[in-house]
């Protein structure tokens, strides 16, 4: 499957992601702060990323600013993991550049099925 890289500092969310991904058949890769997670962005190239967005030090929005605006990083997608539910969080999440937005705690049907439309884009049918 695809290697992704989790961003998040609770310890007991990480185990979580780390177990449904792996579930999943995916290599994993993790940070638990956002400086340490974007240089891992750009020396691995994950297929994907799972961002927390409050992190100690830098937050996940920032992150994923500075992720976006590197060439060599823009295109992987980023998933915010927020605890924060607010219309305006998942709008805050989007001006960053996250192209997703999933509410902690996770629930693992939700976290997959958006992982699978991020990384299999929809087939334009043959003319």
């Amino acid at each position: 499957m695809a290697t992704i890289l989790i961003v998040e500092d609770n310890e007991a969310n990480m185990r979580l992601a780390r177990l449904l991904l792996i579930n999943a058949g995916h290599s994993v890769l993790w940070a638990a702060d956002a400086e340490t997670g974007l240089a891992m962005a750009r020396e691995q190239k994950p297929a994907l990323i799972l961002m927390d967005i409050q992190l100690p030090g830098m937050d996940g929005l920032a992150a994923t600013r500075l992720l976006k605006q590197d060439l060599s990083t823009a295109h992987i997608p980023v998933i915010a993991l927020t605890a924060m539910a607010m219309k305006e969080d998942r709008e805050k999440t989007r001006l960053a550049g996250c192209d997703a937005y999933v509410i902690k705690p996770l629930r693992y049907k939700e976290l997959y099925q958006v992982i699978d439309t991020l990384l299999n884009p929809t087939l334009t049918p043959p003319v």
